[in-house]
């Protein structure tokens, strides 16, 4: 991972991800709640593309409909391809089970709705840090998401499948191997950025708490003035005096409304500024996941040297023990490596003209497509 990777990605991330001018006037996309109505109560998700001028896009205008796990399968697409070569992968929203079966079982309960609501707002916020990469939206699986009617289900997402089993082997492997790996690191700028990144990573987790915290004693305090406000209307009707009771019924419409405005200001709190915070802790995960890769591809190059060493100290010890079978089983070795190495080189470039090929042929029929609709 180069430097200029990591310095763009965190000048994008302390600038609060915006989309850049560019592809903010040329890609406007939007998430919206459609319940399914099949047997399934489980709510989808109308992705739509309202507007858009790349060329890469069949259409102008782009609506399809995904499943949660179809944003998570994208997120494990794009990470696996990208995350070892230094970019930030903007992480997606993480599973809820007990939000999700909230919604199955009680659709009309009010903290289902406000689940639904936050995770269609967490989707959408996902897919716009996604196409703001320059790289990412070039990625074929961004733009199969954006536009393919259908998608195969991810089924590596499931937690009780296969995959998802050996996915979680994996990360308890890797959590493992970086606390046995002790990387001298050479570059300060690298541990500078790195010790940046752990200390806003704490500091935003105690805000994030402080928050939340927050949040639940307005609903508690929302709660109380409504309990309030229904005591003072009660004493009000029973009030004999006449001012007395206008007064008290008055007093209850003001607590009514700031019932409504504590409310209101909790669900801000909330969707605002409490999710915001819980996005950036997601992406400096995201950023430290970076600095993973980098410490494995640095291990996997001191394993090499560490290989290569033995090598030659076994050729040394081969040539001075004067074991001629031996030397040429060695150099047999060798002799196929650099062939394995010349024959992959040759299938690559192989390839790559069997792809220049095929975008030549797409464009010879682009422009004969032209005459072919003028047909009358």
């Amino acid at each position: 991972m180069c430097r200029c990777t990591l310095l763009w990605a965190l000048t994008i991330l302390s600038l609060s991800l915006p989309l850049s001018l560019s592809l903010s006037l040329s890609l406007c996309l939007s998430v919206c709640v459609a319940h399914s109505l099949s047997l399934s109560l489980s709510p989808s998700l109308h992705l739509s593309v309202s507007q858009t001028t790349l060329s890469m896009f069949r259409s102008k205008q782009l609506t399809v409909r995904r499943r949660f796990s179809d944003f998570l399968g994208l997120y494990e697409k794009l990470s696996e391809k990208h995350s070892p070569n230094g970019y930030i992968v903007p992480p997606a929203p993480e599973k809820s089970i007990l939000g999700m079966t909230k919604v199955k079982v009680g659709k009309e309960d009010l903290s289902s709705d406000e689940f639904v609501e936050r995770r269609r707002a967490a989707l959408e916020r996902y897919l716009q840090r996604v196409v703001s990469h320059p790289s990412l939206l070039q990625d074929p699986d961004v733009r199969e998401f954006l536009e393919k009617e259908e998608l195969p289900r991810a089924v590596s997402t499931q937690a009780l499948s296969g995959a998802g089993f050996l996915k979680m082997i994996n990360k308890a492997t890797d959590a493992v191997s970086k606390m046995t790996i002790k990387m001298n690191e050479s570059d300060v700028w690298f541990e500078e950025k790195l010790q940046e990144v752990e200390s806003e990573d704490q500091q935003l987790r105690k805000l994030h708490g402080m928050v939340e915290s927050l949040v639940n004693h307005r609903k508690e305090l929302s709660v109380n003035t409504a309990v309030f406000a229904k005591s003072v209307a009660m004493l009000g009707s029973s009030e004999d005096n006449t001012a007395l009771s206008r007064a008290l019924s008055q007093l209850a419409e003001v607590e009514d409304r700031i019932e409504q405005l504590h409310q209101d200001q909790a669900a801000n709190d909330f969707f605002i500024f409490a999710e915001l915070l819980a996005d950036y802790i997601r992406l400096l995960g995201a950023v430290r996941a970076c600095f993973d890769q980098r410490m494995k591809a640095w291990q996997r190059w001191q394993d090499g040297q560490n290989m290569l060493q033995k090598k030659r100290e076994a050729e040394a010890k081969l040539l001075w023990a004067n074991k001629p079978e031996k030397l040429q089983q060695a150099k047999d070795e060798i002799g196929e490596k650099e062939k394995t190495r010349d024959f992959k080189k040759q299938i690559i470039k192989y390839l790559q003209s069997l792809l220049h090929s095929e975008q030549q042929l797409i464009k010879y029929w682009e422009a004969f497509l032209p005459e072919a609709k003028a047909i009358a």
